[in-house]
């Protein structure tokens, strides 16, 4: 009788499934359970038919426990595995597996059924994924070129985005939270934007609450005025992060307030403990907390499951909405059924030139505008003001020009028939400013020149349209190269790196340009001192290793790329 209630004690006060009371409904210790005791002296326990059934209960509960301690093994085994776990957060998971079906009591139901919830999205469906890399098959071509076509070796990295079990526990009462809401106002250009909305989603993560679609804020150098609807597929971004916040397209009626007061003033590098302890209490008190102003405010080291919920957002989630992700790729395939292409972020527009501080290299004509321009608004000036344009250039802070970016890809092997794609805004100077690189490479090529029959006109003055549109094309070039650092740069060296490192050439602009204005040089040494400099900025798999300064979103390896034998892509 000491074993019955020890038994009752180790499975009963754990929430048994309905299998388990189907056991014990055969079994004549169902009655040890449910029934006050009697006295032995009114029962025959030693019948044959009671033996029978006293052995019969023993085969059914030891069957049980079996099941049991392998549900637990199983589990355990799964929260060791960092590649292997098939997740609701992991690109190698089915839709139908919710969280709550990871708990061990739980698991022998998972053996035999299936969910018919096709609400859930697979990762590996979600993914923006380019256009094949074409490679180098033609026998004529010289080694430089090969060598520069070539893709680099992703040496086994692939998608990785296991969450913990911790975070998908907390993962049942985050996602249903009605109480507490989160509403962000994004800022910038469009890559600037999605920086923010990656974390807007980690800051309503942390603090355990709903978020609002994010706002974008009229961006006041373009005039752009898109809603997030207008850019992003709204349906899509709520679906695949249902597992890991609640995302709603507006307020509650009972939470609408006539004046909200606006967090702005958010220092630098905070961590989830700044947030909560700066904003848990207010949203618990409110209801409703709006951030404002949350470019690179967060930390960049963070544990790693927030890390991959980040890439989860960035790589999955923001996927653009349909009518530009249409063009997008119709675009990227009119470039890559030509063959192998290069495509360049240039970052030549009048108020990059403005706010860097550089000059343009088109001549006094073009440099007294800009000079002008700076005078009369010094807060487009972005950082280090008591730096001459030389100081500033020779330091790398400057964006690389047409003619400097032609050096640079004939001195890496590029050849002069490659057809090129040029991402950005309409350059200052306009055919003037392209023109050092059209002469090197004839077959340069915009987004203008490729739309037939009107395509574009419906995006003139949609900046953030028309920056999705460079992003979806340069996604699927063979090799990428910006002229300037920034959040379009970051963000394609890591959503390149995320679907197969794909080659990504990032100049070492501080290193290699004293040797563009040495002219003793010849272009043979030229040519050796570029490849040299550049033999291990391609693309090739690169650690975060917890630097301040590497974002996730640029380097996702280890937090949300690992080695294993199989991936999604």
């Amino acid at each position: 009788m000491a074993t019955a209630r020890n038994m009752k004690s180790s499975f009963i006060t754990e929430n048994p499934s309905p299998f388990f009371h189907y056991l014990l409904s055969l079994s004549p210790l169902a009655s040890l359970v449910n029934s006050p005791k009697k006295s032995p002296r009114n029962h025959k326990l030693c019948t044959p038919q009671n033996l029978s059934l006293f052995f019969l209960s023993l085969i059914l509960s030891f069957t049980f426990l079996g099941f049991s301690i392998l549900s637990f093994l199983l589990v355990s085994q799964a929260s060791s595995s960092s590649c292997h776990l098939s997740s609701p957060s992991s690109p190698f998971s089915s839709p139908s597996l919710k969280s709550s079906e990871y708990s061990p009591i739980n698991l022998v139901s998972l053996l035999s059924t299936t969910s018919d919830d096709e609400d859930e999205p697979k990762l590996s469906n979600s993914v923006m994924v380019p256009l094949p890399a074409h490679g180098v098959v033609r026998n004529n071509v010289s080694e430089e070129e090969r060598e520069f076509w070539e893709q680099p070796d992703g040496l086994g990295y692939k998608p990785c985005l296991d969450f913990s079990i911790g975070y998908r526990k907390a993962s049942l009462k985050i996602s249903k939270e009605k109480r507490r809401f989160l509403v962000v106002v994004a800022s910038g250009g469009l890559n600037q934007q999605r920086n923010q909305i990656v974390d807007a989603v980690v800051i309503a993560r942390i603090l355990g609450a709903a978020l609002v679609v994010p706002v974008l804020q009229v961006n006041l150098i373009w005039g752009d005025e898109s809603e997030f609807s207008d850019i992003f597929d709204v349906k899509h971004f709520k679906r695949t992060l249902q597992a890991d916040v609640r995302v709603v397209s507006s307020l509650p009626s009972t939470h609408l307030m006539s004046r909200q007061t606006i967090e702005n003033k958010i220092p630098y590098d905070v961590s989830p403990l700044w947030i909560r302890n700066r904003f848990f209490r207010q949203l618990n008190k409110e209801g409703v907390l709006v951030l404002k102003g949350l470019d690179s405010k967060l930390s960049k080291n963070l544990p790693y499951d927030l890390q991959k919920l980040r890439c989860k957002v960035a790589f999955h989630a923001l996927r653009y909405a349909a009518p530009i992700r249409e063009l997008g790729n119709r675009l990227a395939r009119r470039m890559w059924i030509e063959g192998p292409f290069i495509a360049l972020h240039l970052r030549l527009e009048k108020d990059v030139w403005v706010r860097t501080g550089c000059l343009t290299g088109l001549g006094t004509e073009h440099d007294d505008i800009i000079t002008k321009v700076r005078e009369s608004r010094p807060e487009y000036l972005t950082g280090r003001l008591n730096m001459t344009y030389t100081k500033r250039r020779l330091a790398g802070l400057c964006p690389l020009n047409a003619l400097e970016m032609a050096r640079l890809l004939k001195a890496l092997g590029a050849p002069g028939s490659a057809r090129v794609y040029v991402a950005g805004g309409e350059p200052f100077g306009r055919n003037k400013a392209l023109q050092p690189l059209v002469a090197e490479f004839p077959n340069v090529v915009t987004k203008e020149k490729l739309a037939q029959n009107g395509e574009l006109s419906q995006y003139i003055n949609k900046s953030s349209a028309l920056a999705a549109i460079d992003y979806i094309v340069s996604l699927s070039s063979d090799v990428f190269v910006p002229s300037h650092g920034g959040n379009m740069g970051r963000a394609m060296q890591g959503h390149r790196a995320y679907v197969g490192h794909r080659k990504y050439i990032k100049p070492n602009k501080r290193s290699m340009l004293p040797f563009f204005d040495d002219t003793s040089i010849s272009d043979a040494e030229f040519r050796s001192i570029m490849r040299k400099l550049h033999s291990k900025s391609q693309g090739q798999p690169e650690m975060r290793a917890n630097r301040r300064d590497r974002d996730v979103i640029a380097y996702p390896i280890p937090e949300c790329m690992c080695k294993h034998k199989t991936g999604i892509f």
